[in-house]
């Protein structure tokens, strides 16, 4: 079995990890995986806010899962990520890096110097002025990916990689998978549901949209007046499905289907945007994942508001499992540690 890596999920409610071996081969060996709870207001939307405390569950989560190794890949994907289309000249890697800064300040919403740069090319072509890439520029604020640096330095960890949470899920549940045609991935997070488009597993499109699973929990919480726990519970059990018995589960149904309208609503504008503004692509199908993704009737609710037939991803399949890792396991908690897993393998998923 080859050296191993651990994607890291570090979220407002829970800090995920999981390790995998032959993370670069077609065929990874997810190895462990662990949760811990994450310390209260020590992370808010994805940006660590007290390196030293979720330092500390860092601590705790490598005791709990065992993890062999210190190599950790590090998720961003929030409101200060943005994702824009770019065209540039064409040439290697390197010099495109170089180059960004003086080709991109126009677009960024801060100095080019708080931010941290990439870009991700998409296709080639040809101009006027010679081969150019078309693409998608990636842009970080700084603080926001130093700060959860921090806290896995702080652990004793060693942040090998930061990857954008949308493309290490898209890569494990569409391209490795091989889906054909063009799709739209929807990762239904906590506090984010960020939606790639990708055509035969090449990423097109990306947006972040600031609304999660927890604001459906806030709003039950508030017209129940019950606490948070309680109003978790109630939205994983009946979700916009069906199997209320009472006037109070008829309710409660309502108040999340009416708390998700505007969800869908972002999520449909989303895939006509990319419609309108590339014709011949259309969309086929959506496919879902993230922990929130399994709520009774969600997906049916979101093919309704689309019109488009939806899917549960299933990033794990073709996946070799290490001896502690049962299929009931996978199964149970798959969704909720798919980005984690999709951050291990990350950019070397096949």
């Amino acid at each position: 079995m080859g050296k191993s890596i651990v994607g890291l999920d570090l979220t407002a409610d829970t800090i995920r990890a999981v390790e995998v071996a032959d993370a670069d081969k077609a065929r990874p060996t997810v190895v462990r995986f662990a949760e811990v709870p994450t310390p209260p207001e020590a992370i808010r939307k994805g940006e660590v806010i007290e390196p030293n405390t979720v330092a500390g569950a860092l601590k705790q989560l490598w005791q709990l899962g065992r993890f062999r190794t210190k190599d950790v890949v590090l998720g961003v994907g929030n409101q200060r990520v943005l994702s824009r289309d770019l065209t540039i000249p064409k040439s290697s890697r390197e010099q495109i890096r170089e180059s960004l800064p003086f080709q991109v300040q126009d677009m960024l919403p801060v100095p080019v110097g708080d931010a941290i740069l990439d870009f991700y090319p998409v296709a080639e072509a040809e101009s006027e002025n010679g081969p150019v890439l078309h693409g998608l520029l990636v842009a970080a604020i700084k603080d926001a990916v130093l700060a959860n640096v921090r806290a896995v330095q702080l652990a004793g960890l060693n942040p090998a990689a930061v990857d954008l949470i949308p493309f290490a899920l898209s890569r494990v549940a569409v391209t490795r998978q091989r889906v054909p045609g063009t799709v739209a991935m929807v990762e239904l997070g906590a506090e984010t549901t960020s939606v790639v488009i990708l055509t035969d597993g090449v990423p097109q499109f990306v947006r972040i949209i600031p609304t999660g699973g927890n604001d459906m929990t806030k709003v039950l919480a508030g017209r129940f007046d019950i606490d948070w726990e309680q109003a978790e519970a109630v939205k994983r059990h009946f979700g916009l499905g069906g199997g209320a018995r009472t006037t109070d589960d008829a309710r409660a149904v309502a108040v999340i289907t009416e708390s998700c309208s505007e969800l869908f609503a972002s999520l449909r504008n989303t895939i006509n945007y990319f419609v309108n503004t590339r014709p011949g692509q259309e969309v086929r199908s959506v496919m879902l994942a993230g922990g929130g993704a399994k709520m009774p009737g969600f997906a049916q609710a979101l093919s309704d508001h689309t019109r488009i037939p939806v899917h549960m991803t299933d990033p794990f399949a073709g996946v070799a499992r290490g001896r502690s890792i049962t299929p009931d396991a996978l199964a149970e908690r798959g969704n909720a540690v798919a980005v984690a897993f999709g951050l291990a393998v990350g950019s070397r998923a096949a």
